[in-house]
């Protein structure tokens, strides 16, 4: 409790709320308390910023991609805010040292049109070849659907990406990659969007090499089946 030396308009000595008044040589000085700080660097929020980073060197190589397959997220937030959040949460693996993406669980395309059926990539040279059944006319599934489709080079952090490369109708698409990225361990995935890019469809993890593993004939085979939504 403060104390009042000279009445009302005197100073004060001792603490009043958040100030503390004291005395010196006759002036009277005020200060205020000096605020506690909760520790910042709690192993939860060190785990949560190191989610942060990881999500976001993965998500910044395709900005462009994540604009369309996040459209419909971007109510209260921008679409790249949206996936970074969706990956956070459902698409990382491990802990500390080990934490990565989990790729076989990202989805780069989110929304409710009706998705591909036997989707499938395979890589000759620098072409990864896609196929799925046409099923247009099953649910909202349209013949004009865009088929789109990324490939991310785990080695390099890069991707290449083509947001309009087929119609659904045409049952098979083609994504160039550089041939420097020959060898090197690549994640497939195939997404679709209406023709105005209103409605987009969840996309699957076709191909999912080990890290020490290589692209190509000789990687691992697609990861297993359609991812769900958060």
């Amino acid at each position: 409790m403060g104390t009042i030396t000279r009445g009302i308009l005197g100073g004060f000595s001792g603490k009043v709320g958040t100030v503390i008044g004291s005395n010196w040589k006759g002036t009277s000085y005020m200060r205020a308390l000096a605020l506690k700080i909760k520790d910042a660097n709690t192993e939860k929020q060190r785990h949560q910023r190191a989610k942060f980073i990881i999500a976001n060197n993965f998500l910044k190589t395709m900005t462009p991609f994540i604009r369309f397959g996040y459209k419909g997220y971007a109510k209260t937030q921008s679409e790249y805010n949206a996936a970074m959040s969706y990956i956070m949460k459902n698409a990382m693996t491990g802990s500390k040292d080990t934490l990565a993406i989990d790729y076989d669980k990202v989805l780069l395309t989110r929304g409710s049109l009706t998705t591909a059926v036997n989707p499938t990539a395979s890589i000759t040279g620098n072409k990864v070849m896609y196929t799925w059944t046409d099923n247009s006319g099953t649910g909202d599934a349209q013949a004009t659907d865009c088929a789109m489709l990324l490939v991310y080079n785990k080695k390099r952090s890069e991707a290449m990406y083509d947001i309009d490369a087929a119609v659904r109708s045409a049952g098979k698409a083609q994504l160039d990659l550089p041939a420097a990225w020959s060898g090197d361990a690549l994640a497939v995935y195939l997404g679709f969007r209406s023709e105005d890019g209103r409605s987009v469809a969840n996309s699957t993890c076709l191909k999912n090499d080990a890290e020490s593993g290589g692209g190509g004939e000789s990687g691992s085979e697609p990861g297993g089946g359609e991812n769900p939504l958060g």
